[in-house]
This record gives structure tokens, C-alpha cells and sequence, in this order.
């Protein structure tokens, strides 16, 4: 029986604190230059696993939903607007998922870390005694002279 979105059905939905972190830290991991939480390390990851919340992210409801964020941010990158991607992120996500406004949001950044080493290297031919080796040439099939 489909519903009308304009004459809502009366009741309530309950969210847990777990379905809000898991929210607000899929926001977060999923923003350009965020590397983690703060405080992680090796206890948090195991936390994580447990069900805890991470570390560096507490979600309060004190009649209105507040979100406090610790931070590590990429090294190089602009920290203001790696900020302010992760708090319309963070905003966009609970209101299209809960239907709610973040009141107070706030992010610390706690750090800075180097981004892991980029793996794919520029394409450089090997050089032997004679040149270029037989096998840094493209093949294709076709003889080209």
C-alpha cells in the first residue's frame, strides 16, 4: 500500500547511538583528506571491532543532536576546507537519513599525516646496455619501424 509523503503517518522511529555513529563516520572516512580519527591507534581499531564508537567521534542527545569530531587531516591539503566538506557531509547525511539538524558540530583537527605513497610510478622505460629492453615496448601486434 504506498504511502503519501504529505500526510505522514503518525507514530515514532527510534535511532540508535550505533546507527548515528555509523552515520556520521561513514560521512566523515568517505570525505577527501580525512585519514582517520584521532586516537586511534591500535586499541581503537580493536574498540571498533568490539562496537565501540571510535575514538575521536562522541555523539550526545541532549534534546538536540550534537556531533564532537577529532581529526587527522592529509598533510598538504587546505585544513578549512577539508573541514567544511566533512560538516556538509556529516549535515547532509543525518538529515537525509533521520530527518534531523545537527545543532552543534564540531571538529578538531588533531593532526596531520602524510599520505600514504601514491603506488603507480610515471611510465619510465628501463634502461639497458643497448637501450631501451625488448620488453618496455608496447605490443600490439603490428611491426612498426
Amino acid at each position: 500500500m504506498p504511502t503519501d509523503p504529505s500526510n505522514p503517518t503518525p507514530g515514532r522511529s527510534l535511532v540508535s547511538r550505533r546507527a548515528v555513529v555509523d552515520i556520521v563516520r561513514s560521512a566523515t572516512i568517505g570525505s577527501y583528506g580525512v585519514m582517520g580519527f584521532a586516537g586511534g591507534g591500535l586499541a581503537g581499531r580493536v574498540g571498533e571491532w568490539l562496537g565501540r564508537p571510535p575514538r575521536g567521534l562522541r555523539v550526545r542527545f541532549d534534546g538536540a543532536l550534537s556531533i564532537e569530531l577529532d581529526l587527522v587531516v592529509a598533510h598538504n591539503l587546505p585544513i578549512a576546507e577539508v573541514a567544511r566538506q566533512v560538516d556538509s557531509a556529516i549535515r547532509y547525511a543525518i538529515r537525509r537519513a533521520l530527518d534531523r539538524d545537527v545543532d552543534p558540530l564540531v571538529i578538531h583537527v588533531a593532526g596531520l599525516q602524510l599520505a600514504p605513497f601514491d603506488p603507480v610510478a610515471p611510465a619510465t622505460a628501463r634502461r639497458t646496455r643497448r637501450g631501451v629492453a625488448p620488453d618496455d615496448l608496447a605490443s600490439s601486434g603490428t611491426d612498426v619501424a
